[in-house]
């Protein structure tokens, strides 16, 4: 079994969480610029056994399209062109963010630490991920 990648793809930054071998745990795993992201998949692909990228999709509240979506498939369409043999699932990701920064507050992170907005991006593909292993079982 491979691991699931999950992205929470931004214009500026982008955070990214794995599983473990077992697709059992979701762990954040780093945030990255994402002008460096296709370069860390390709450089973590050929040392890590990936089986799938979940990409997050951003959605408004009446269910349409964010209008981040359009940088999102962008990636997307470079993503699949690079990557032949790994699928990509997409997961809803309302919320993520603003769950990501309550989970900082509920951990018990000081204001100062709260404001790092890499964090969160990497709290939220956490999320992302977590949410597909969910919807899994």
């Amino acid at each position: 079994m491979g691991r699931v990648l999950a992205i929470d793809y931004g214009t500026k930054r982008t955070g990214v969480a794995v599983t473990d071998d077992l697709q059992i745990i979701a762990s954040g795993l780093t945030t990255i610029d994402t002008e460096d992201l296709l370069s860390f998949l390709k450089s973590y692909t050929t040392s890590e056994n990936v089986e799938l990228f979940v990409v997050g999709e951003p959605k408004q509240m009446d269910n349409t399209a964010s209008e981040s979506e359009v940088h999102i498939q962008k990636f997307l369409k470079q993503l699949q062109k690079i990557f032949t043999e790994i699928p990509v699932e997409r997961v809803d990701e309302r919320f993520t963010s603003k769950m990501a920064f309550q989970t900082m507050i509920d951990s018990g992170l000081k204001k100062k630490q709260r404001q790092n907005k890499a964090l969160i991006d990497e709290i939220s593909a956490t999320l992302i991920l977590q949410s597909y292993l969910s919807s899994r079982s």
